[in-house]
């Protein structure tokens, strides 16, 4: 019976699915991967200061033109490859400026190692990814399962994200 206990404690001690988790919002809020459940996500660490900055844009192009059928883009700024700014105010402000951003962004949060982000930690853990730079994507089908990651040379128009995030729609 111990056994059994331990086995049903070793499950429950992290989310089975990504909709456990919540990010504080750049804005002030909280932005809970509960609520976004039923929609299709594609969650990306980012950095304001590095080569693949310009993918904001095509993020938030991916948004735009997926949005009204279930995609939603959360933006997760990080330092963990120091190429970030150094506060929240300073992000917001450059992606207000150079992007027009309205994704959702969140705090600026670790993506790796032991302080990474319960999310992150639980992608580590569950699928065996971990981001290895910026703007490494992860994409979570409309029950907040881990169906792709791809690295940061991959385009957020590109047909590998959008032939993945159109079959989770369809």
């Amino acid at each position: 019976m111990r056994f059994l206990s331990w086995i049903l404690l070793m499950f429950t001690t992290l989310p089975a699915l990504a909709a456990d988790f919540t990010f504080e919002d750049i804005d002030g809020g909280r932005i809970s991967l509960t609520n976004l459940r039923g929609k299709a996500v594609l969650i990306v660490n980012t950095a304001s200061r590095c080569g693949f900055t310009s993918q904001y844009a095509g993020l938030q192009q991916l948004y735009e033109t997926y949005k009204n059928n279930g995609l939603e883009v959360v933006a997760v700024p990080s330092g963990d490859f120091r190429q970030e700014l150094k506060n929240e105010d300073m992000v917001k402000q450059f992606c207000e400026i150079n992007y027009d951003l309205t994704i959702p962004m969140t705090t600026i949060n670790h993506v790796k190692g032991p302080n990474a982000h319960p999310f992150y930690k639980w992608v580590k853990e569950e699928y065996d990814f971990s981001p290895s730079w910026n703007f490494n994507k992860i994409l979570l089908d409309k029950e907040g399962r881990m169906v792709a990651s791809f690295g940061s040379t991959v385009r957020p128009t590109g047909w590998r994200i959008t032939r993945k995030v159109e079959a989770l729609l369809n």
